[in-house]
């Protein structure tokens, strides 16, 4: 070999070297492709005066694809089942989405990379450690406090809402009402499954839920053991019971903050409004038939300064209320609706209330103006999939959307975007090392023997816990081959020796009495039976001073038997 093909073959350093990474080329790789969105323009390296008109309408067309957050987008596949909910925290870093499958999947846009796209953790909201073989129940809410980044909402279809740590761990889990009794006031929190729920825009330590109970429950994160109130919600179409499921609600801000707004749909179609700081004896605007009785109103939200409110209805129809003249719509469109499959369909306004989106039957994304309510932009996420869940971040100008093939998709714009998935895309591809697939890895707590690593007990364990495994894709199994499931009880370790079983040739020479073991106990008994009686071993000793035994004779007036005692009156 040459002395210069040898320096080609010498690496020039070590470690990690930043040369040869285009992040704008990795970025082009996540853009859209699919009609109604402009195509990027090729870059010229010359310009010419003459190319002004070209030039205008480049620029143009830049502004159309600026205005909305739609260009690029990249898929998590983290869940097994329909998303059902989305969440971010206010500085837009953590992501926290809910589904179908019972779980919940914690997200950091930090710690990814475009090639490590996956939760980091994988949290059942329902399972508690007091009972192994508690039930699991899908999610319908997961908000973040909006005041306080450490506090997530859950709700699943139970009657107790729970409010975890950023972290998944549950810090309070609020208490379940008594369901004999009639009078709703009187219970110290829902009876039933709850729907729906959200946090108070200005206090951190309230939150309200919405249940199938014709209740709304308000909340103090400090006090698990009873709601701090209770609004009761009686329905003139439910006759004599007077109850009605809630199905939505939503907690905003008044103009020029003022008191807080607390709205909320009910199955009978009224839609309610309160003053968001009481008093909840009676609602300060209803509206009876805001939508048809008895169809799921799944999509309620409230503008930033508080004057529009935006529902969507089982309907097929979406409509838009004024809060200062809340008793007829201000707009309605028609919108096909997919709360009767999917009871967590959403919608709503942008952060600055200009636009209001939501999802369709057909999997498109719809961003709607608030004054026509016509669409400004529909464009396919997951076509063929209802898309059921969105969320509009006003820090990280991001879009996320959660469907029903279990994708949650996060759409952006290199120009009008910041951070999140931004972020992720800006990163160098992870390089995949040997110690990140666990089934090339072992646990060196098992020990090693001989020539040959030994895991005893893995190929059971991989099918007992491939239930949970399914249903916790993050979590499954060690790479020794043992769940991390923490319900699962330690199973002891099957060794080939033990599996081995000795022929009856070795046992019946070299085990003592082993015929005994085929043989019938009471026959063998019987076979000394009248041994035993002929000649008595521990007997023979008091064989001949046994004494007789002596009845007494019966004289002839007593043939019958000795007389009995008279009993004494």
């Amino acid at each position: 070999m040459d002395e210069d093909d040898f320096r080609d073959y010498l690496p020039a350093s070590f470690g990690a070297t930043g040369g040869g990474f285009d992040v704008e080329a990795q970025i082009e790789t996540v853009r859209r492709k699919v009609p109604g969105l402009p195509e990027p323009k090729p870059k010229s390296s010359t310009s010419s005066k003459g190319d002004s008109d070209s030039d205008d309408d480049s620029e143009e067309d830049s502004e159309d694809e600026d205005e909305y957050p739609v260009s690029h987008g990249i898929v998590f596949k983290t869940h097994d089942r329909p998303v059902t909910t989305i969440t971010l925290d206010a500085s837009g870093s953590r992501m926290i989405t809910g589904s179908m499958d019972c779980t919940i999947k914690l997200h950091d846009f930090a710690s990814m990379t475009p090639n490590t796209l996956r939760a980091f953790k994988s949290v059942d909201p329902t399972f508690t450690k007091s009972s192994a073989n508690s039930e699991t129940h899908p999610v319908h809410t997961a908000k973040f406090n909006p005041n306080s980044p450490s506090q997530v909402l859950v709700i699943s279809a139970t009657p107790q809402a729970r409010v975890l740590s950023r972290d998944g761990e549950t810090t309070t889990e609020f208490v379940k009402g008594d369901m004999y009794l009639r009078d709703m006031n009187m219970t110290k929190g829902h009876i039933s499954e709850i729907t729906s729920g959200t946090w108070h825009p200005h206090n951190y330590n309230l939150c309200v839920t919405a249940g199938t109970d014709s209740t709304l429950r308000i909340w103090d994160v400090n006090v698990r053991n009873k709601q701090k109130d209770v609004i009761v919600h009686k329905s003139k179409l439910a006759g004599s019971a007077g109850r009605s499921r809630m199905t939505a609600v939503a907690w905003g801000s008044q103009v020029e903050g003022g008191n807080s707004l607390l709205v909320a749909a009910a199955l009978d179609g009224s839609l309610l409004m309160w003053g968001g700081d009481g008093p909840w004896n009676r609602p300060s605007g209803e509206i009876n038939q805001a939508h048809t009785s008895n169809t799921w109103t799944s999509g309620i939200d409230i503008s930033a300064d508080g004057r529009l409110v935006v529902t969507r209805g089982g309907d097929d129809t979406v409509k838009l209320w004024d809060t200062r003249k809340f008793k007829q719509p201000v707009n309605t469109t028609t919108h096909v609706s997919t709360s009767s499959q999917y009871p967590t369909s959403n919608i709503q306004f942008a952060p600055n209330s200009s636009f209001i989106i939501t999802g369709s039957e057909t999997g498109d994304l719809y961003i709607l103006n608030p004054a026509t309510l016509k669409p400004e932009l529909v464009t396919p996420i997951t076509p063929g999939s209802p898309l059921i869940s969105v969320l509009w971040h006003d820090k990280l100008n991001q879009i996320v959307t959660g469907s029903a093939n279990a994708e949650t998709h996060v759409l952006f714009n290199p120009k009008i975007s910041s951070k999140g998935a931004l972020m992720v895309m800006s990163k160098q591809p992870k390089r995949r090392h040997i110690d990140d697939d666990p089934s090339l890895t072992t646990d060196m707590s098992q020990g090693v023997s001989g020539d040959a690593i030994v895991n005893p007990g893995a190929a059971n364990e991989a099918i007992k816990g491939s239930t949970y495994s399914s249903r916790h894709p993050t979590i499954g199994l060690t790479a020794s081959g043992k769940s991390r499931d923490p319900r699962r009880p330690h199973i002891p370790a099957t060794t080939p020796f033990s599996k081995s079983q000795p022929d009856q040739k070795h046992i019946r020479e070299s085990i003592p009495l082993s015929s005994m073991r085929e043989e019938d106990p009471r026959e063998a008994l019987l076979k000394y039976a009248d041994k035993a009686q002929n000649d008595p071993i521990f007997t023979n000793a008091w064989s001949r001073t046994q004494p007789k035994t002596i009845y007494a004779e019966l004289s002839d007036d007593e043939e019958d038997g000795p007389q009995k005692k008279k009993q004494k009156n």
